[in-house]
């Protein structure tokens, strides 16, 4: 008899993030956005396409409210994700380390990363242009399949060597922060705004 087993799974938590208000969140990214100086300038000096507030602010829920409410919901899907995961936490709990704004122009990319030293890492959406670039995940033994051939077209999904995934406005996706991952080129014309933040145990 034939037994054919799937190991290892790669979990992918989407849901809708809450009742938060999609334009008072927008307006409060693009307020941020054109307040924070530091922020600007980094992006600048690194060629950054667009605007992130990734290495100048640390404490969005305290600036605008509806963050703190962003946070809120996020704890309860990261709670939830969590067990999903079989994890042993130890009475410990996951929590929010970092949490930033992403605009990425017409034509702007973000390459593919992990996000080391957190637990969970994830991104809700919060403003999805028709063409927008959906989020690629990769396939985390990738480096390991030296001389295997290409996957079929129409492979399942759990097979296949990257995943696209296309969120709608108030969706938040959660992976584990090993998983590597990368916004392709944003082909709208207009901007792609996202939250994207990392969990971790403590």
């Amino acid at each position: 008899m034939t037994n054919i087993r799937t190991l290892f799974a790669t979990r992918l938590y989407h849901a809708k993030l809450g009742p938060i208000d999609p334009d008072e969140l927008e307006n409060s990214c693009y307020s941020i956005a054109e307040d924070d100086e530091a922020g600007q300038e980094w992006c600048e000096r690194q060629e950054f396409p667009g605007y992130t507030s990734y290495a100048s602010l640390t404490d969005l829920p305290w600036r605008f409210p509806i963050f703190q409410a962003v946070v809120d919901a996020l704890d309860k899907h990261v709670a939830a994700f969590a067990e999903d995961l079989a994890f042993d936490l130890d009475g410990r709990d996951l929590v929010l380390e970092d949490i930033w704004i992403n605009i990425l122009p017409e034509g702007g990319i973000h390459t593919s990363h992990i996000h080391p030293h957190s637990v969970i890492s994830g991104t809700t959406y919060v403003k999805m242009p028709e063409g927008a670039s959906a989020l690629k995940l990769e396939d985390p033994r990738a480096q390991m399949m030296m001389a295997a051939p290409p996957r079929l077209k129409d492979a399942r999904e759990e097979l296949k060597q990257f995943v696209y995934v296309k969120p709608a406005v108030g969706d938040v996706l959660l992976w584990e922060s090993w998983l590597r991952h990368e916004v392709p080129m944003n082909m709208a014309e207009d901007e792609r705004i996202s939250v994207s933040f990392n969990y971790k145990w403590s």
